[in-house]
């Protein structure tokens, strides 16, 4: 069973290009992959695609042989749909399609399109992630239901808006550097806490915003980069998927991610390492206490400690273990169907030092991608290793 090696990723801008198409933007970080790889296209045998809303923001569906067709793909193409997760559950397919023998060279990305149906439209059309029955028809908003879990957290293990303020002042300043990058702007924890209130206790700079674009990554297995000689150091080690009920009425308990904690779990015994073999993290920060649940359900915290990580400038980028270096999806941008294949890009640059912000973290070898669907419903996490062979 061979690891598959990242040959090469593109990304575009994260952000309002309303006038954009989703084929135009995937197609954009696409070819970025495949020139970056420096593969020939023929090569490539399989796409998975991740995309959430397409049929509400584009009134277009069965895209994926239309986006194999966008980067001049003659392959078998693949939807993947799993919420905010839809890009990391794609990922997942393509590592296994290569561990199980079935191709060599895979294409995986995603793209989304939010902008050019407006803030309402976008909102209304992120909601049907939650249960439709019984969450969306009374009303809940996915800002709405991540201000419930941050209210269950506070309750339950302490913590204050002062808290999730210090998260977004971090991922906005890692964000200053990163050209992909919807918001470069720095902010202190003064101007996220006096910010306007979306959903008590979360405020405009909790939450990520509504952004488009694309990323896509080239899959090879070892034995192809090197009989074709690929820079091609990176390697996903480690795959995990956990699930939880939809609907968070069904669930025990609202502070915490049991399906992060399943997916982390398969992902580190498939890899063979642990929570403290890891140098650096990107991780699902859709809003600010979304970070605190996933830096816990990954092992680095205990639970109820996680919320003061950043305070205490343990994630930031000079901290111990940085995590968002790109700035994660609140500073970023969060175009829902690329942000794990976004997430995997950039693991993968800070790995191999190609990152503006590999400086932070210049002697690693082990990072950790991870996405999640909903309110932590689906969640993929990836660990990527170097490999110097």
């Amino acid at each position: 069973m061979s690891d598959p090696r990242i040959a090469g990723a593109g990304v575009t801008h994260f952000g309002k290009h309303p006038e954009r198409t989703g084929r135009d933007l995937f197609a954009e970080a696409g070819l970025k992959a495949l020139a970056s790889a420096g593969i020939d296209p023929d090569d490539a045998e399989a796409l998975y695609y991740g995309n959430f809303m397409g049929e509400l923001a584009e009134h277009q569906g069965h895209q994926g042989p239309l986006m194999a067709e966008a980067i001049g793909l003659d392959v078998p193409a693949t939807r993947v749909e799993a919420a905010c997760a839809s890009a990391g559950t794609a990922v997942r397919e393509a590592v296994k399609t290569i561990r199980n023998g079935e191709a060599e060279v895979v294409v995986v990305g995603g793209a989304e399109r939010m902008t050019n149906i407006g803030t309402a439209a976008a909102t209304d059309a992120l909601a049907i992630a939650a249960d439709d029955l019984y969450e969306v028809r009374a009303g809940m908003t996915f800002p709405g239901a991540y201000a419930l879990m941050a209210r269950s957290y506070f309750d339950q293990y302490g913590g204050s808006h002062e808290d999730l303020a210090h998260i977004a002042v971090k991922n906005h300043e890692h964000a200053l550097v990163n050209e992909h990058a919807q918001i470069q702007k720095e902010i202190t924890v003064e101007d996220a806490i006096e910010a306007p209130t979306i959903a008590d206790p979360l405020g405009l700079y909790d939450s990520c915003p509504i952004t488009d674009g694309a990323a896509a990554a080239v899959l090879t297995t070892e034995s192809y980069a090197e009989e074709h000689d690929l820079d091609a150091s990176v390697a996903i080690t480690g795959t995990g998927q956990g699930g939880d009920n939809l609907a968070l009425q069904d669930r025990p308990h609202l502070a915490q991610t049991p399906a992060a904690d399943k997916a982390a779990e398969e992902a580190y015994g498939d890899a063979g390492v642990g929570p403290d073999d890891v140098d650096f993290a990107e991780v699902h920060d859709c809003f600010t206490i979304a970070e605190v649940f996933a830096i816990e359900s990954l092992g680095f915290y205990e639970r109820g400690e996680g919320i003061a990580a950043a305070r205490n400038g343990e994630t930031t980028r000079d901290g111990n273990l940085p995590v968002n270096l790109s700035g994660g999806l609140k500073a970023k941008g969060h175009p829902v169907g690329a942000t794990g294949v976004a997430q995997l890009a950039t693991v993968a640059w800070l790995l191999d030092g190609s990152h503006p912000r590999a400086d932070a973290v210049p002697d690693s070898t082990v990072g950790v991608a991870h996405n999640a669907g909903g309110t932590v419903a689906s969640t993929t996490v990836h660990v990527m290793e170097v490999k110097n062979d």
